[in-house]
Order: structure tokens, then sequence, then C-alpha cells
């Protein structure tokens, strides 16, 4: 008897993988040199019984959790976290409450997110008061040496701009 998330399964033979990709490099004689060894995803193949008044009901979970992609716990003879990748039932004469299955698992890696639902409240800055800014220069409002008048209203008088002539003749010139 095996368990693949607390359902029952009469499991007949369970066979593991546990695959690796190699890179090779030619080379002029003898074997190629391997250079590079990387680990695979674990595989879990599985064949029985799913026999008894659930046996249905077992199929349909399973049906349902292979479709969503939802990470399921195997234990039988081997411990087993993954995805089912295929499964296949074969019903016939010898089975009248149940069916023989094969099914695949694999091992697989969930990345997680870095997202933080709250963020930390904001670093508040630890400045001391300034006490002395110093002593500051104030502007003072009278003018060394300047060329403008100044009118009795208080308001500067704007420099009118010198008048242009032209030569006598041009067309801009008067007649």
């Amino acid at each position: 008897m095996a368990l693949l998330d607390n359902h029952y399964l009469t499991v007949e033979t369970e066979s593991p993988s546990y695959p690796v990709a190699v890179t090779e490099q030619p080379v002029e004689k003898g074997i190629n040199l391997i250079d590079h060894v990387q680990a695979q995803a674990r595989t879990l193949a599985l064949s029985g019984i799913i026999a008894g008044p659930d046996a249905a009901k077992v199929r349909a979970y399973i049906l349902s959790v292979k479709d969503k992609g939802q990470v399921i716990k195997y234990v039988g003879r081997n411990a087993f976290t993954g995805l089912i990748t295929a499964f296949d039932t074969t019903h016939d004469y010898a089975h009248a409450n149940g069916m023989t299955f094969t099914m695949e698992l694999r091992e697989v890696r969930v990345a997680t997110t870095a997202y933080a639902e709250t963020l930390p409240p904001p670093v508040k800055a630890q400045v001391v008061p300034i006490v002395n800014s110093g002593t500051k220069q104030t502007k003072s409002n009278k003018k060394a040496g300047g060329s403008k008048k100044k009118s009795g209203s208080g308001k500067k008088e704007k420099e009118k701009p010198p008048k242009v002539t032209f030569k006598a003749g041009s067309k801009w010139g008067g007649s």
C-alpha cells in the first residue's frame, strides 16, 4: 500500500530515475571530454492498481491534481514530492471494482517572490536641532554709485532706448 496525498494506492512497481546532463567536447583520439555535469529533475514511474469502493474518487482526485499542476506528496517504498506529469488507466475484466494505472511523478522547484505585502515603517533620521546658525549678513537697500535715477514715488524709471537715425535717401529714412 502506498499513499498519494492520503489516498491509498496498490503500487506494484516504483522506478525512480536520477538523470544528469553532461556537456562533452570532442577530441581527436579517444573518448570525448566531459567538462560539466548538471543534475536534472528526478522522476518516479509508478504502476499498480486502484481498487475498492473509492476507486473512482481516487482517480478523479489524481486527474484534478494533475490538471491543476498541484504539488503532491507520495509515500511508498520511496518518498517523493512533485508533480504528476503522466497518468494512464486501464479498465479491464480482471478488476471489477477498480483499474490498473501507470503514473509518472516529476520533481519540481518552485520559485518564491520577493514581494513584501507590507513595507516596514519609514526610518526617521535622527537630526540634532540647530542651536546657533552663526551670523548672517543682511541686505542693504543702498546701492553704491548707481546711475539710475529714482523718482519720488519709489519706483525705478526705465531707461529709454536711443533713437535710431537713418541716412537720407535710404528706403527706411524719412522723405
